[in-house]
């Protein structure tokens, strides 16, 4: 950002306002004093706080993940953020405005998971690539989550039921400590107790391995807990929706990208 010039910061920002830029911003030290508040924002507001920030994000990922094998592709980007849909014939619309479809075959497609937030924005660099920020979701981004049902605890023990309700969402061992508040020691033997009696299982993804209810977990949850059946999105495309606001994604749904690991504010 430093290495910019004044007149080229004052017309990035001119574009970004698509206007006039106020009196306060029209100086020659822009590009310096924009870097230094950038460098504060980071000391004061994102690193103290950018372990847990970094979990908030990797369960958004697991969830993610879990959906597209649950529920297609169609479905985790439909549900991004308000304004996201597959239209399907290579169309996803990325948010809400009237704007002529935009050509972007041959261009890297990014997800990328910001936290806290509750809408999303696109950015890009023209040709080459785009990104389609959007908010985080999961137990860690809602925060502490559902009460644990009165006769789960007495059955279970109210930390073991505590695990069982998370996990109707893949969690890795270290996330489920994150949101529980129990030790690493405490969370592994009730992992361990309800793997033994076929409650929850385990998988590896990439380098976690995940904890999530079997079948058996399911129904116990929902029969004494009294939590509904897991919703199921709609994974096909939106019949009549039109292709306003939406981009030329090439190809099916997940061959646009990753998904990013993004810090934002």
């Amino acid at each position: 950002m430093r290495a910019f010039s004044s007149g080229q910061a004052r017309a990035h920002l001119a574009m970004s306002l698509a206007g006039p830029l106020p009196a306060a911003l029209d100086r020659d030290d822009l590009p310096e004093r924009a870097a230094a508040l950038l460098e504060y924002v980071w000391a004061e507001a994102v690193r103290p706080y950018w372990a847990r920030r970094r979990r908030v994000l990797e369960a958004d990922v697991v969830a993610r993940t879990a959906q597209v094998g649950r529920d297609g592709w169609a479905a985790v980007l439909d549900g991004l953020r308000p304004g996201t849909r597959w239209l399907g014939g290579n169309r996803f619309q990325v948010n809400l405005h009237e704007y002529p479809p935009c050509e972007i075959s041959g261009a890297e497609l990014v997800f990328v998971p910001v936290t806290p937030q509750r809408h999303g924005w696109v950015s890009w660099e023209e040709a080459e690539r785009y990104a389609v920020v959007y908010p985080c979701a999961g137990v860690l981004a809602d925060g502490a989550g559902r009460a644990v049902p009165t006769g789960l605890g007495a059955l279970l023990g109210a930390a073991r039921a505590r695990v069982l309700v998370l996990l109707g969402s893949p969690l890795s061992t270290s996330q489920l400590v994150a949101v529980t508040g129990q030790g690493l020691g405490s969370v592994g033997r009730h992992l361990r107790v309800l793997l033994d009696v076929g409650l929850v299982e385990r998988r590896r993804a990439g380098r976690s391995v995940l904890y999530s209810r079997t079948a058996a977990g399911e129904v116990l949850v929902r029969a004494v807990g009294g939590e509904a059946p897991p919703a199921r999105a709609e994974t096909g495309p939106v019949v009549g929706a039109g292709d306003t606001g939406s981009a030329e994604a090439p190809g099916e749904p997940g061959g646009t990208g990753g998904t990013g690991d993004s810090g934002g504010s």
